[in-house]
């Protein structure tokens, strides 16, 4: 027998009798949200609170949009070993299943793999909680339906893990406002926010906006979900596992009250998910507002990085924000972040290497690409120095071919000219940095 399911949902139209829906709203899931919704949404909800959402959560139509969302990430398999394609083998029943387990609230959610990743420039590492791919389904299908809800009114200085807004746009405010004058500024970092997070605290605030107990009791489960690391597992208490889906929107909804806390005292604050600066006009306005952010963290039971949240003027100590160090007028890559492109480089260009120059090359600009298209705002010598260096790995796996020892060096620069790495295709930092800098046609 088989069961009714939509493949493709239909695009929802962002026009209604009533008039536009704004422009804002064109990233929302038109498998969560309908026109009508949207309309309310944009007038304000009675009473400020949402019912009736589970039925959005559990819709096929729903469910399926996510998983073919995450089709195309190819995320790793979760505790069940059951990865996206093996997963993808069993749709449609595999979503009737879901759906039906939702509905009648009993959907059993698994434990959480957790991997240590290591954090770049450091001897330190970070853990990964890495949900199965059926979890990461179902609370993708519960972001779909509230996030509009929280996006709604979050802070306009906010600026991490939402929808048409990122790091670049973060860093254009810093700058816009260093120039305006407010150069003293507070440096500050939550230690360990996804991971910290109180669920009290959380809770309280998800309840604020969302009456749906079902929607409410789900993010909870979420919440609550078994940690498995190897063999041990326990429940945590605290933190939103960072990787599971929802955790970057709930980290923002934990940490809104602070944005605009902020922003009632008219001091400017920027902000990108943990990491946050607040630029102010003196160093006395600067010292008020760290007093504001330490007891707010205090009474919301979060901690300050200890060595990573202090007064310091930007004009002459300078700062680190989002992989850039600003100082002055000058700002570009910061040592960390040059550090862990040339580990990566470094890991893919042992002189033992034997695949063709060309695929040493071609596998090794993909990650300079990225890196370039993130810090593409820094100083020319930057990027030159470290073309210089790329080709001297190259010229060193070239040197061990031709039986010598050592690094790339003296003679192997007329061996091996600049000219003959860019003929086999090597990206250029420094010369994507000058055309980066030309002035469009258009």
């Amino acid at each position: 027998m088989t069961r009714p399911t939509e493949h493709q949902p239909a695009r929802v139209p962002l026009a209604q009798q009533a008039g536009e829906i704004p422009s804002r709203w064109r990233w929302v899931k038109p498998s969560a949200w309908t026109v009508r919704m949207l309309a309310t949404l944009e007038q304000g909800v009675e009473g400020g609170k949402w019912f009736r959402l589970f039925d959005k959560v559990f819709a096929e139509r729903n469910l399926l949009a996510e998983f073919q969302h995450v089709a195309t990430k190819h995320g790793a398999a979760g505790v069940d070993h059951v990865s996206v394609a093996q997963f993808e083998r069993g749709l449609p029943e595999t979503i009737w299943e879901v759906s039906d387990q939702l509905k009648n609230g009993a959907y059993p959610p698994q434990s959480i793999r957790r991997v240590p990743i290591p954090k770049p420039g450091t001897n330190e590492t970070r853990p990964l909680g890495i949900p199965t791919v059926r979890d990461r389904r179902v609370q993708a299908a519960v972001g779909n339906v509230i996030e509009p809800i929280f996006e709604r009114d979050f802070a306009e200085h906010s600026y991490g893990f939402r929808p048409g807004r990122g790091g670049k746009d973060a860093l254009r405010r810093v700058d816009e406002l260093l120039k305006r004058g407010s150069t003293f500024v507070v440096d500050a970092d939550l230690k360990g926010d996804f991971d910290s997070i109180p669920h009290a605290g959380l809770r309280s605030r998800l309840k604020e906006k969302i009456a749906d107990g079902p929607v409410r009791s789900r993010i909870d489960s979420f919440l609550k979900a078994d940690l498995r690391d190897g063999v041990a597992a326990w429940t945590p208490v605290a933190g939103a596992p960072q990787g599971a889906v929802p955790s970057p929107l709930l980290s923002n909804i934990d940490l809104d009250p602070l944005d605009h806390l902020v922003a009632r005292s008219g001091i400017e604050m920027v902000r990108y998910a943990d990491d946050f600066v607040i630029l102010c006009r003196t160093a006395d306005e600067a010292s008020r507002v760290r007093e504001l952010v330490r007891t707010w963290v205090s009474e919301n039971g979060l901690t300050r990085h200890p060595t990573k949240t202090k007064v310091v003027d930007a004009e002459t100590e300078g700062f680190d924000f989002l992989g850039y160090h600003v100082r002055g007028k000058k700002h570009g890559p910061r040592e960390k972040s040059q550090t862990k492109l040339k580990d990566t480089i470094r890991a893919k260009t042992k002189r033992t290497n034997g695949d063709s120059l060309c695929a040493i090359i071609g596998a090794r600009n993909q990650p300079r690409r990225g890196w370039f298209a993130s810090f593409q705002h820094g100083r020319p010598w930057i990027f030159r120095k470290l073309d210089g260096w790329i080709r001297g790995r190259l010229r060193s796996i070239l040197r061990k071919r031709t039986k010598r020892r050592g690094r790339g060096r003296g003679l192997d620069h007329n061996r091996w000219p600049n000219a003959f790495f860019a003929e086999h295709g090597l990206f250029s930092l420094e010369q994507a940095h000058v055309l980066a800098r030309q002035p469009s046609l258009r």
